[in-house]
């Protein structure tokens, strides 16, 4: 069982976590609480979107490294808002052929920075990049088959936030010995009713790891995701 540490006043009681499953009436009212570009709040000093090189498209499906040497990544991540009040997360749920956790604490976030195994590692960064997830691919539980990455406003529901407040963001995947970029993608789409975007995942396939651009997302906290990926949460 996890206990997710809040980086805001609101506590994580059974009320919130109740909210997650939020009403028709509710996604109408984030929509129409949206903050549109270049009407009301003033956007946070920006960061610059590095080159993104081998870009692919949303739902498009793609062989991390096709000649299979590549055995530690570091999965970066980086976004703009619209909304000063927008603060993202990013997280990782480590996922068994099941589709869920392997256990509560196969989730790599701010409040749990490393996975049992230590393959799995969390990270502010200190270069282009807001945030980025180091995978040591040679030490990753076997049983895992997929890492979901995923974007989460914080507080979103306190704040009436949600995506449409969001630009720019974006994954890329870097070969983590040579810095080399293996696959990039960069969301297109922004919806006022989510505030949880999984944007990318690995996953293994016939002895391969591929790459899958989703960028979709859902109208559930943090919280939310656990319930979603199988994590128990106090």
């Amino acid at each position: 069982m996890i206990d997710i540490p809040m980086r805001s006043s609101m506590p994580l009681d059974c009320n919130s976590i109740l909210r997650i499953n939020i009403s028709d009436k509710n996604l109408t009212q984030l929509s129409t609480d949206t903050i549109q570009p270049g009407t009301t709040g003033a956007s946070a000093p920006e960061t610059v979107i590095p080159p993104l090189l081998h870009r692919i498209q949303k739902g498009q499906k793609v062989p991390l490294d096709p000649a299979g040497t590549t055995k530690h990544i570091h999965v970066c991540l980086g976004w703009h808002t619209v909304n000063p009040q927008c603060d993202l997360d990013v997280s990782a749920f480590i996922l068994g052929a099941d589709g869920k956790v392997l256990g509560d604490d196969w989730f790599v976030f701010y409040g749990q920075e490393y996975s049992p195994d230590k393959s799995v590692h969390f990270s502010l960064s200190s270069h282009t990049d807001r945030e980025f997830i180091s995978v040591d691919l040679k030490r990753l539980n076997p049983a895992a088959a997929k890492i979901v990455f995923v974007l989460t406003i914080n507080d979103a529901f306190t704040h009436h936030l949600n995506f449409s407040m969001v630009r720019d963001a974006y994954i890329r995947i870097l070969d983590a010995d040579t810095r080399q970029e293996l696959v990039s993608f960069q969301m297109t789409d922004y919806y006022p009713n989510v505030i949880s975007m999984m944007i990318g995942e690995i996953y293994q396939y016939k002895g391969m790891w591929k790459c899958n651009a989703i960028g979709n997302g859902v109208a559930k906290d943090l919280a939310g995701l656990c319930q979603l990926y199988g994590v128990e949460t106090i």
